[in-house]
């Protein structure tokens, strides 16, 4: 087993448990789509965490050719895989059970409020891009904080401006693919 191979395995064991998360929480969704209150927007926020997942764990296949890994390499894609899985745990409402009360199945409202933390996650996971590109990837400064540095500020953004997740979801969608297309 190579070097990369074993530290892989810990990081597609975290992304593994977030697209478990984001198709159980779909599928919960589903069970109780009679309660819920569907929001485009939350749906595609959700659907580009998932990209973000598969996007890190295509990105690793590129990290085989990193000759020495440090602890410190590895701990921090770890801390990027975590918190990919923390924006995937809180994409999605979820169901409480509470017959009484289905305000939380309310796409957009869980969006606007407890969910913005999955932007806070996703922040994080944009500030380790940097070390990754030029640490990992030796990629030069400039080119290696531009991109991460955007989606900080968008982020930053959608955390602080809730009303505002409706508009910031598209923008979180096409930032979402210029990076799978840039890093395809």
């Amino acid at each position: 087993m190579t070097q990369h191979e074993y530290v892989f395995v810990a990081i597609s064991v975290v992304l593994g448990l977030g697209i478990t998360r984001l198709l159980n929480a779909a599928v919960s969704l589903i069970r109780a789509h009679k309660r819920v209150i569907f929001h485009w927007a939350t749906a595609l926020w959700a659907f580009c965490i998932a990209l973000y997942v598969l996007q890190l764990w295509w990105v690793g296949w590129e990290l085989r050719d990193v000759p020495d890994w440090s602890i410190s390499d590895f701990f921090i894609m770890v801390i990027g895989a975590t918190c990919i899985y923390g924006a995937a745990e809180l994409s999605l409402p979820s169901e409480d059970y509470d017959i009484s009360d289905d305000s939380e199945l309310d796409f957009l409202a869980h969006s606007q409020s407890f969910g913005r933390l999955s932007a806070l996650a996703m922040l994080i996971y944009f500030c380790i891009g940097p070390y990754v590109n030029m640490a990992l990837f030796g990629n030069p400064p400039l080119i290696s904080f531009t991109l991460p540095l955007l989606g900080v500020a968008l982020m930053l953004i959608t955390a602080l401006r809730p009303r505002w997740f409706q508009g910031l979801s598209v923008a979180f969608a096409t930032y979402t693919l210029l990076i799978l297309f840039l890093t395809a």
